[in-house]
């Protein structure tokens, strides 16, 4: 060979060797630079400056390759992402991502919506040019595997679309606003993917489309700046808690996903669905220093599939495993959050195919470096954290970007090393999905056409049109069978039962009209659907003893609506058609100028009080008949209306007025469009978020203050019919209430727009400093306003608050230190259907709980129900004889013992001749409060969730109305309004709202 050629044939071989991707010792890419790439040498050098420690970097995040065309996030931020002092806004982050998408044909920035106050939302593919270029023809394909049933359900068809296609990981950011690392991340981790030419970033490009979204909640990211900058300007000031985060909820905006009440998560859901990505992953900040809690701990949500479990094993382990080989400390995986909840938003992709992934990283709440400390259990060495976080460091915004990105590229790169095997999971999933009724079951569930609360019953096929399920309708009258009831075991001495026990039950039919829903369990999202419509039981005995948020959230009970869960898969077969638009028919039936309005509890029935504000609106207390038809209590009689606007109004609710033929001879009183303060504290807007929420899309007109406002209101009974006061939340003791936070020390903490602080009062409120509370002048001036006729309406800690400051006469208020009911559904008695607080309901109406406190009445102001030191009411003491016969004393005759009173848990105890004698503290039976529902007794109280020791709170009140002066004060233990998943009892509010100088209405008290 001329020795030229060997020359070139050994250069060229050493060329391929030098600048062939770095392969190890097992065979996969190294993690590193390329050496022929330039690296951007003045921001690297500030990366090294500002990681507090070399090991809380990595291989793959050490340095920024240099491009001449693509600008780096120091265009937009002035300096490196993580870098001290520096927090974007979302706008200054979406015009850094635009920056990228003109300069690099491998940044593509798609707007996906808006939040509540108008402010953009945005996701960012990244990927090849050559992916990029094939977005849609790709979109199609993933679309197939979503939904197998465009390939006949054909693996071999699969098989050919998983060699072809290109998987979506879609990533999403901040969605907690004190969170706020991960902006600059994501800015950073998009130009890295756009232009490091590394083997092992080559690779992620060239393999998957990464679709980031920055910003979740801009609202409460915009706040949050807002805040840090007051910081830097005040460095010696205390500074405000972001009270605010979105337009009404906070850390709960990571529960909206089964209930899909907010627009993040709507965006989010609608972009993860359209694109047909197999991944979701979340970044939060909490735990030093990065864990990968997709793999928690038990118990996991019982409708996930299997598959799902294991990819949350596999990604999760080669996460921590790599990031622990880069000698990265404080990864880990499993810990104690239980994956049960389907309520966060990575479990979107969860319950619709794909893979929710989430990291919780160490943020310090700005880009401040702080000195942090941890605590024992946090650096503690366990079986899953063999390299557990330093007892004591300084730590960065740098050092936490450091952690969020080598962590997504590590999971990047492995889903790109799996991706057929994991486009093939995504494709089994959905086909599994389609294959429930024939294996798991159940077959559909159904909705019936004659339902009692149509248009709440809209709500929640809404809800599920929301989770893009698919829903039909019948075209005839179908009878199916309903699953057996599981008999209770025979007691061995019961001979009847000993010869049943053999006997199969019947198994029950039910008879639903043609118009009745049905959502079939074979289609690709059946398991989102089964997953809010079944019930859940969390045992007692379970081994995870704290869960992490709700344990049941059945939403047909929630919403109080019938849904009926099909087992039997002929129900498939039946004549039914698809439906993409539901409905509820309304509009005045019939010819008059009087109205009835059947009430059954439905929130629309508000709307229209309010929406019609001048028509004349009456409450039938007394059942009535009318043309034959028979009108329970409740009733509404419409007079003076304009029928054409009556007609529109009710069309638009789906609600049916019935014209009368005579004004009908029942009992009346006035429906109100009361006019409504809802207040809050500045302790926390969180939980009161969610009224506001149920409220404005209710649109019933409310003001809004707090409870500073409040105490300097002159008259509040002069501006207002009915104050909500919904729960604090955390910190909503009665203490905190009254004081708010200490004031004798420190700064004040404004919330308020300044230059400064641009955006922190949005649509909500305002003040010069949070911290007072509603002050002992506050307390004073809500008891004029009850006093003077005013209803207060209060709910679980605001009536704790209001027992404690004497708002109300024989009504005390306790907790249970053994009782856990952790936000479940449980059941409720109706006890006085006549109160028009209960108006529309039933016997029988669930309703949501979480440990809410224990009500019990007296009929003896000052007095509470004490231990009895004698035998309970109904037993005899030891003695003689046997359990029914008299106990005797020697010595002397026998004498009868007077009959005691019995009462239930739920009752005033009745007031004894002995007691009422010459006793000024006996409450007149017209002021005794009023039990509008009990709990349901212990065996029958869990519905959905937790109850572990029950029987603490069964029977006792839940909705009670207390008289005070000349108004109400109206208690709850429930939770009536929560995370727009408890319609069914929205009703128990509003009627309080519009019947509130009436609630003595249908009221009957003992003559004594």
């Amino acid at each position: 060979m001329n020795p030229r050629h060997v020359s070139k044939f050994v250069m060229a071989l050493v060329l391929c060797v030098f600048f062939a991707p770095r392969v190890r010792a097992d065979g996969e890419t190294a993690a590193g630079r390329d050496a022929k790439q330039p690296v951007d040498e003045a921001y690297t050098a500030k990366m090294k400056k500002y990681t507090t420690e070399p090991f809380f970097t990595s291989p793959l995040v050490n340095y920024l390759p240099a491009s001449k065309n693509v600008p780096t996030p120091e265009a937009v931020l002035g300096d490196v992402a993580g870098a001290p002092g520096i927090l974007p806004y979302a706008e200054d982050v979406y015009k850094y991502m635009r920056m990228l998408e003109k300069a690099s044909p491998r940044v593509k920035v798609f707007s996906i919506g808006t939040t509540e106050e108008g402010r953009e939302m945005i996701a960012v593919a990244v990927s090849s040019e050559e992916n990029l270029k094939r977005l849609e023809e790709n979109r199609a394909k993933l679309a197939k595997l979503a939904d197998p049933r465009t390939l006949q359900l054909s693996d071999a068809e699969a098989d050919k679309i998983v060699a072809q296609a290109v998987p979506v990981y879609y990533i999403t950011g901040t969605i907690h606003s004190p969170e706020t690392g991960a902006p600059t991340a994501l800015m950073e981790l998009a130009y890295r993917l756009a232009v490091d030419e590394s083997p092992y970033v080559k690779e992620i490009r060239d393999g998957i489309v990464t679709l980031i979204t920055p910003v979740v909640e801009v609202d409460g990211r915009d706040r949050m700046v807002d805040i840090y900058k007051w910081h830097l300007a005040h460095p010696k000031d205390f500074y405000p808690p972001l009270v605010y985060w979105g337009k009404y909820v906070a850390h709960d905006n990571n529960r909206d996903a089964m209930g899909v009440t907010l627009k993040l998560t709507e965006n989010v859901m609608n972009t993860y669905v359209q694109w047909n990505a197999q991944v979701l992953h979340d970044l939060h900040e909490s735990v030093p220093y990065l864990y990968d809690n997709t793999i928690g701990d038990g118990p996991y949500n019982a409708w996930i599939d299997p598959i799902l479990a294991d990819e949350w094993q596999m990604i999760g382990a080669r996460n921590v495993a790599d990031m622990t080989k880069f000698g990265m400390p404080g990864v880990f995986a499993h810990g104690n959050f239980d994956t049960w909840s389907p309520g966060y938003l990575m479990f979107i992709a969860a319950l619709h195919n794909g893979i929710s992934r989430l990291y919780e990283t160490f943020g310090n709440g700005g880009s401040d470096t702080l000195e942090r400390t941890l605590e024992p259990e946090e650096y503690a060495r366990t079986w899953y954290k063999q390299n557990p976080p330093l007892p004591k460091v300084m730590w960065s915004q740098r050092d936490n970007n450091n952690y969020e990105e080598t962590g997504l590229l590590v999971s990047l790169h492995y889903f790109n090393e799996n991706k057929r095997m994991l486009l093939k999971n995504f494709y089994a999933k959905a086909k599994r999905s389609i294959e429930k009724p024939k294996t798991e079951g159940p077959a559909a569930y159904l909705l019936p056409a004659d339902e009692t609360r149509p248009t709440v019953q809209l709500e929640l096929l809404r809800v599920l049109q929301k989770q893009h399920v698919e829903i039909s309708r019948l075209t005839s009258v179908v009878t199916v069978a309903l699953p057996l009831k599981k008999e209770k075991k025979p007691g061995k001495s019961d001979e009847k039962n000993e010869q049943k026990k053999d006997a199969k039950p019947e198994p029950t039919t039910k008879t639903f009209p043609a118009g009745s829903y049905v959502i079939r369990m074979d289609q690709p999202y059946s398991r989102v659907a089964d997953a809010l419509l079944d019930h859940q039981y969390w045992s007692p005995e379970d081994p995870q003893k704290t869960p992490y948020d709700d344990t049941g959230w059945t939403f047909g009970e929630l919403y109080g609506v019938q849904v009926a869960r099909v087992t039997d898969g002929k129900i498939l077969a039946v004549p039914m058609e698809r439906v993409t638009e539901v409905r509820v028919p309304g509009g005045v039936k019939g010819e008059g100028t009087i109205f009835a309005i059947e009430n059954h509890a439905e929130p629309a029935l508000a709307s229209l009080r309010y929406r019609l504000k001048d028509a004349d609106m009456q409450a039938v207390e007394d059942a009535f008949e009318s043309s034959g038809k028979k009108f329970a209590p409740g009733t509404i009689l419409v007079k003076g209306a304009d029928r054409a606007q009556l007609d529109a109004a009710t069309r638009e609710l789906g609600l049916q007025p019935v014209a009368l033929g005579s004004v009908p001879g029942a009992k009346s009183h006035p429906l109100r469009a009361a006019r409504i303060l809802l207040l809050h504290t500045w302790l926390s807007t969180q939980t009161e978020g969610w009224w506001r929420l149920a409220l404005d899309k209710l649109q019933i007109p409310y003001d809004y203050a707090s409870t500073q406002t409040i105490a300097k209101t002159p008259d509040l009974r002069e501006k207002y019919d009915v104050i909500l006061f919904p729960p604090v939340g955390w910190g909503g003791s009665l203490n905190n209430i009254v004081n708010g936070l200490p004031t004798r020390w420190g700064n004040p903490l404004p919330w308020q727009n300044t230059p400064e602080t641009p955006n922190l009062v949005g649509k909500n409120d305002a003040t010069d400093d949070v911290r007072p509370g509603l002050g002992w002048d506050g307390v004073a001036k809500l008891q004029k306003f009850v006093s003077d006729g005013g209803v207060l309406l209060t709910v679980m800690d605001t009536a704790q608050f209001a027992t404690g400051v004497g708002l109300t006469s024989g009504v005390s208020t306790s907790v249970s230190e053994k009782m856990k009911i952790v936000g479940s559904v449980v059941g409720t008695r109706l006890i006085d259907g006549a109160s028009p607080i209960a108006y529309g309901y039933g016997e029988k109406v669930a309703a949501y709980c979480d440990n809410g406190p224990i009500f019990s009445l007296n009929s003896i102001a000052g007095s509470r129900r004490r231990r009895r030191l004698g035998p309970e009411k109904g037993a005899r003491p030891t003695g003689r004889g046997t359990k029914d016969d008299p106990d005797f004393a020697v010595g002397r005759l026998g004498t009868e013992a007077p009959e005691e009173p019995e009462n239930e848990a739920w009752e005033s105890p009745a007031v004894t001749d002995e007691q009422r004698y010459n006793n000024p503290r006996v409450i007149p039976p017209a002021l005794r409060a009023r039990v509008v529902l009990r709990y349901a007794d212990a065996k029958d109280l869990l519905i959905s969730g937790l109850v572990e020791n029950g029987g603490d709170i069964a029977q006792h009140p839940a909705v009670v109305d207390a008289p005070f002066g000349n108004g109400h004060v109206v208690m709850f233990s429930i939770n009536p309004v929560w995370r727009g998943e408890t319609q069914g009892t929205y009703s128990l509010v509003l009627n309080t709202v519009m019947n509130y100088d009436s609630l003595n209405a249908g009221r009957k008290d003992d003559e004594k």
